[in-house]
């Protein structure tokens, strides 16, 4: 089991689909079932205890069903857990909730302005595309044949955008370079890796990496002499309006976080997959994700939080919002990993091709791995791991 870097003093996952929900509450908090009392308000959940009451803002429409909650055993972490299950109720919404795709915003016939994500730098001039359209998912080349009844008609050749197209792929847009370019990002050959260089068989593939002027992050290649690669997330995508300045960039975790997880929740809704292989642009898979649901709504509470003169209700309190939000509830397996177990299940996985390819560069590979790592730990004991999978 992993060390338990957290206190979790309350955690709280909703299931809008099945209208009922988990509650988890530490030993520090509470010591016995008694020590709890659940009720609900107007879309809010209050968790009385000996400590004090904490009281989560649920989003709208979701309200706990009164009396519902009750103890269930916490199996091998009954010594630092206790466990409850409950009801919710779930108003039917007409309303579509926002996407943070940027694949899902861009529209034909529209002006918009691309700038970097690190410093909102303006990268190119404003575009208005006259088609906007979805490439290939990523493994297309690989079953060309399946669909061809003559030799590949697509053999070392590229689909490469025209002047005023927006090609979509999984994790990047492809572009015509502009006048603009030029003034804004800088180009440069990557070197070659030192196994590549190792193995004579093994062709060496370099790429012209795109970067910003500005700031030096890398934002994509550029796949042929007018063609840019940009990956969604190093670039900011918003409608211009009139001459209005782009807002602050996010937090940069924030925007990794919400942005892989907008797109594959499209992937998994439009493709009907729920395995992923995140993947370095030379094809070397560095995460493994396994999307169990996505209409999870959780809030996780540090035990320090909770009641005595730090309670969560206190203004205060510089602490997130006790509020609980939107998530996907993946498992997952980082490949360098050195167990003998997770060595067995990444093996597994490239042998039966399990996975969909969701290619993006190696430091953001990272970050996203450092994001869903953060986010594990703030979870129970008893949730962050199963069998193999973290």
């Amino acid at each position: 089991m992993p060390t338990k870097t957290h206190g979790v003093g309350v955690f709280l996952e909703l299931r809008k689909r099945l209208q009922s929900g988990l509650l988890i509450v530490g030993k520090d908090v509470a010591r016995s079932p008694a020590d709890v009392v659940v009720t609900g308000g107007d879309s809010s959940i209050h968790i009385r205890t000996q400590r004090g009451e904490l009281s989560l803002t649920l989003p709208a429409g979701v309200t706990l069903e009164q009396g519902s909650c009750v103890p269930t055993p916490a199996g091998e972490f009954s010594g630092e857990e206790l466990h409850y299950r409950l009801r919710i109720n779930v108003a039917q919404s007409s309303d579509k909730e926002a996407s943070d795709s940027v694949m899902e915003t861009l529209r034909a016939k529209e002006t918009y302005c691309f700038c970097c994500q690190g410093c909102m730098t303006r990268l190119l001039e404003d575009r208005v595309f006259k088609r906007v359209l979805p490439l290939p998912n990523g493994n297309w080349n690989a079953i060309v044949d399946d669909w061809c009844c003559h030799p590949d008609p697509f053999a070392n050749k590229k689909l490469l955008p025209r002047a005023e197209d927006c090609l979509l792929g999984d994790t990047f847009l492809l572009l015509a370079r502009d006048s603009s370019c030029d003034q804004t990002l800088t180009e440069e050959v990557s070197p070659v890796g030192a196994e590549d260089s190792q193995d004579p068989k093994k062709p060496c593939r370099r790429l012209a990496l795109i970067s910003c002027k500005s700031c030096s992050s890398v934002l994509g290649e550029a796949v042929a002499p007018g063609t840019l690669k940009l990956y969604i997330t190093q670039v900011v995508v918003e409608p211009a309006v009139g001459d209005r300045k782009p807002e602050a960039s996010l937090n940069r975790s924030v925007f990794v976080e919400r942005t892989i997880a907008a797109r594959l929740l499209e992937l998994s809704n439009s493709l009907s997959i729920f395995h992923f292989s995140v993947q370095t642009p030379d094809g070397k898979a560095f995460l493994l994700l396994w999307l169990l649901n996505s209409d999870s709504i959780t809030a996780s509470v540090p035990e320090t939080c909770v009641g005595g003169e730090r309670s969560i209700s206190s203004p205060a309190l510089h602490s997130p919002s006790p509020g609980a939000a939107r998530a996907l509830k993946l498992l997952y397996v980082a490949c360098s990993d050195a167990g003998i177990q997770q060595r067995d299940l990444v093996t597994s996985w490239e042998v039966n091709a399990v996975g969909h390819p969701v290619v993006l560069p190696l430091k953001v590979c990272e970050e996203l791995l450092q994001v869903i790592d953060d986010s594990n730990s703030t979870l129970p004991t008893s949730m962050r791991c199963m069998r193999s999978y973290e």
